[in-house]
């Protein structure tokens, strides 16, 4: 049945991207996001990969965005040092998560992952000839799966989920997905709600080894926040990360609100993703609020009620340490929210709005130790609401960051049982893969 299947989507996903592929040509003349790795994603191989790698078993870890990456990295670190005679590679899909990649990790050892096309997956393999493939979360591309389980390569999954948006779907599929997934080596799942969930698609051998996002190490500083804090001597910041389009607006409306209440305030806004720079930034200068761009930023002394546009990758993690108070963005429209641990790593009270499913589980944990602020009504106006709360009562304010911090010591580790169990597959004998 399995092979059936795969014969047919092996047929199916090169049609379907035929079809896609006026939108793609179009995308990548006018977006240069689309462009960047376009070859890497087909199957050509940097000359880095075909004469730089060394000669000792590799490891291929794939993550999507900077969330994943940042979580794959943290795990890298810790398996090279329990294994130094492995040498690990790192494929991303989205640009931010590879910027970051090769940033933390260096470029010879980061590459965009191939499209899940026969001749583009072959092609990676045979020039990494992986001891092991580990995927993060749920990234199940069949034919890449497929081929590794032809040539026998263990393929484990770590940090695996399954959210409550994509668990309809994967259950009415359970049927297509049992005769691939069951032969996974190994899932390690976020929660026992995930191990539940992939145990009922069909993965074998599942394990709840915990969150690996809970495990952070963030700079406390970084020579941008050094200098911030002095250009704001004696001033509050409102930090609000990882905002999407639609939120913008809404902060903009309650900071007009905040700022003429509080003579102290400044707000470092960090869009989401890179290419909608541009757009908040045209935002703000048809709004009257005073703002600059972290790309020019200058030495000036900011004024009470200035707007910095964080445009960068990679920065927001450490800025977060700057805030009296934070807002985490995906979450006032309906896009699933983003990771509000970042800021609860620093002890900072955080703000969302009710559309948190991405993170689920991690936002139940922190709102049954109250120790986050979730809004009931997604508006400019409960947005306003809770940011003047929580200037205005410092004490409880901080009360509910020192019980976030607390609740992301509690759950840490994950990474590091899950490095013991990838120790453990990595010296046993190469598992037949059946």
């Amino acid at each position: 049945m399995m092979t059936a299947i795969l014969w047919i989507y092996d047929l199916l996903f090169p049609l379907a991207l035929l079809l896609a592929a006026p939108w793609w040509l179009m995308r990548m003349l006018t977006t240069s996001r689309y462009r960047e790795g376009f070859w890497e994603r087909l199957g050509r191989i940097p000359v880095r990969f075909r004469v730089g790698l060394e000669k000792r078993p590799t490891i291929w870890v794939h993550a999507v965005s900077v969330g994943e990456t940042l979580a794959a990295i943290q795990l890298i670190r810790q398996l090279e040092t329990e294994r130094p005679a492995v040498s690990i590679v790192l494929s991303t899909t989205t640009r931010t998560g590879q910027q970051l990649a090769r940033q933390r990790m260096g470029a010879d050892r980061v590459f965009y992952c191939p499209l899940d096309l026969a001749w583009a997956t072959h092609a990676w393999l045979r020039a990494l000839q992986p001891r092991m493939l580990i995927l993060m979360e749920t990234e199940f591309w069949p034919g890449l799966l497929r081929r590794c389980f032809h040539q026998k390569i263990p393929v484990v999954v770590v940090n695996a989920r399954i959210s409550d948006r994509s668990w309809p779907r994967y259950h009415r599929l359970r049927r297509l997905w049992k005769p691939l997934l069951q032969h996974l080596q190994t899932v390690l799942a976020q929660s026992a709600l995930d191990a539940e969930r992939l145990e009922e698609l069909g993965c074998r051998q599942v394990i709840a080894a915990g969150n690996l996002k809970y495990d952070l190490h963030i700079e406390k500083y970084s020579a941008l926040m050094l200098q911030l804090q002095a250009m704001a001597a004696g001033k509050r910041w409102v930090v609000a990360g990882s905002t999407i389009e639609g939120e913008e607006a809404m902060l903009l409306a309650a900071w007009k609100k905040l700022q003429s209440l509080h003579s102290d305030l400044v707000l470092l806004l960090a869009p989401r993703h890179p290419e909608r720079f541009a757009s908040v930034a045209g935002l703000l200068e048809a709004s009257d609020v005073p703002w600059r761009k972290r790309s020019a930023l200058g030495v000036d002394a900011l004024h009470a009620g200035e707007v910095i546009l964080l445009d960068s990758i990679g920065e927001l993690a450490t800025a977060y340490s700057l805030a009296t108070v934070a807002f985490v963005g995906g979450s006032l429209v309906a896009a699933g929210g983003h990771n509000p641990l970042e800021a609860a790593w620093h002890g900072v009270p955080v703000i969302m709005g009710s559309h948190t499913e991405n993170f689920r589980a991690i936002v139940q944990e922190l709102q049954n130790h109250q120790a986050i602020c979730i809004l009931h009504s997604n508006h400019a106006e409960a947005l306003e609401f809770a940011l003047q709360s929580l200037l205005i009562d410092v004490e409880a304010a901080l009360a509910i960051g020192a019980r976030a911090r607390q609740v992301l010591k509690q759950h840490s580790g994950a990474t590091t049982k899950c490095v013991a169990t990838l120790c453990k597959l990595l010296d046993d004998p190469r598992p037949e893969v059946t």
